[in-house]
């Protein structure tokens, strides 16, 4: 694929929105407005938000390779007498039809919507036939990275991105064949600016669809854009996930669609040992933790808190006692995360501490503890037991046997801790981390 088109958008943008640094999760809105910065973001002590664009480019960073899913394709298609009602594959859909689709991060999504487009791309036609929108400036040059790699041995084919700071002269026509940014921008380049026909779009890709409803603006930007297009366009919508919200906002998209989705690998608790410590505050809670790595051998192990001050804190600590500590938090940029992430999984560092909106999505084999130094909790104090269940299923995987250790240190915890334990039925043992023979016991 010729680069030039990439390259000098890409040196447009950084010149003209420096303070988007590449790989930056502080993400600036099509209308200018900054979103998050370092100068307001939350204090330290504040409990994490999730942000969900920054999430979504990190799983895409740290994704060396596809998640492997065994559970069935569900396919949903609107008229049962259609020979495409019970096909389980993408292969089989025999695109182009209008398609949601949903799966998991590192399914192969973006791969599945960038063939779509470079088929359906006729070079000979010198203006954009294919379009696709993502929600932040850095997502969608990671897209277009794929488009890139792709569309390689296609040199013909030409790229574009509409994104806030890539400036064109009023009146320009865009000759490139497919066109990737931002809502805003899109909407911008297709109707004040007519810099694109949106009736010669041939395919439209909505990506992040879950990501894009949780930006204020996309939502309606994107349903503006979708009504400019023809009715013949091919129209395409992926999510990693798939709630109401998702689906009502999907209907208003994408007419008649052929629905694919992927249930998530569902994670289990039946091969992990769990176990609670009892403390009466802070520094009870990190004597606890001591006395566990002086008793028994960790590969590598997670630590779950529940802000950033207490992660920091719980870093410099253990740093004091010789171990190789890794920290991450939601001030770090995406690429810092990402390099931290990397060196964890290389065995560089043996502690991984974070915060549980940080560490979404990691997967390393070696873990085999994971420590809830604080209890995972909703925004109402009520126990969180999806999140416990992510947290702890980390070290259960690839077939191994897994120990969650979790730190009580007031009656509310402990009432958290019963209540999960009821939710799943399983009993959570206590464990006394002054009596070095029971803790060897629980390693064997």
């Amino acid at each position: 694929m010729a680069t030039d088109s990439w390259a000098l958008a890409v040196d447009e943008q950084e010149a003209a929105a420096e303070s988007v640094s590449w790989l930056q999760p502080h993400f600036v809105s099509d209308k200018g407005a900054v979103v998050k910065t370092n100068a307001n973001a939350e204090k330290a002590d504040e409990e994490e938000k999730e942000d969900r664009a920054a999430q979504s480019l990190l799983n895409k960073l740290i994704r060396s390779n596809l998640v492997d899913n065994t559970n069935q394709v569900e396919v949903l298609q609107r008229d049962p007498n259609s020979p495409l009602y019970s096909v389980k594959s993408f292969e089989e859909l025999r695109l182009p039809q209008n398609l949601i689709a949903q799966s998991q991060s590192g399914t192969g999504k973006t791969a599945a919507f960038v063939l779509a487009m470079l088929s359906q791309v006729e070079p000979a036609h010198r203006y954009p036939q294919c379009l696709c929108l993502s929600p932040t400036y850095e997502l969608a040059l990671q897209t277009g990275k794929v488009i890139e790699q792709m569309g390689k041995f296609y040199p013909e084919l030409k790229l574009a991105y509409a994104v806030r700071g890539n400036k064109l002269e009023r009146g320009q026509k865009i000759s490139e064949h497919i066109v990737i940014g931002t809502p805003g921008t899109v909407l911008d380049w297709c109707s004040k600016l007519k810099f694109i026909d949106p009736k010669k779009i041939k395919v439209f890709v909505l990506d992040e669809a879950d990501v894009m409803i949780a930006t204020q603006g996309h939502q309606d930007q994107s349903i503006r854009i979708q009504r400019m297009l023809p009715r013949n366009c091919q129209m395409l919508l992926f999510s990693a996930t798939f709630e109401d919200s998702v689906w009502k906002f999907a209907q208003k998209v994408v007419p008649d669609p052929n629905i694919i989705k992927l249930k998530r690998e569902e994670e289990t608790l039946d091969t992990i040992k769990q176990y609670y410590v009892l403390c009466n505050n802070r520094d009870e809670k990190f004597q606890a933790l001591c006395n566990l790595y002086g008793a028994i051998t960790i590969a590598q192990a997670m630590i779950f808190c529940h802000t950033r001050k207490t992660a920091s804190w719980l870093a410099a600590e253990l740093s004091k006692e010789g171990h190789q500590v890794a920290l991450l938090s939601g001030e770090m940029m995406v690429e810092q995360r990402a390099a931290v992430i990397e060196r964890f999984r290389e065995g560089k560092e043996k502690v991984l501490v974070t915060t549980n909106v940080c560490a979404r999505g990691i997967d390393v084999e070696q873990v085999s503890v994971v420590i809830n130094f604080d209890l995972p909790v909703d925004k109402d104090g009520n126990p969180d037991n999806e999140t416990y269940l992510h947290r702890i299923g980390r070290t259960g995987r690839f077939g191994k046997r897994g120990l969650a250790v979790n730190m009580v240190d007031s009656k509310h915890s402990m009432n958290i801790l019963n209540r999960i334990q009821e939710h799943f039925n399983k009993k959570i043992e206590r464990l006394d981390t002054d009596d070095l023979d029971e803790i060897e016991k629980i390693a064997n």
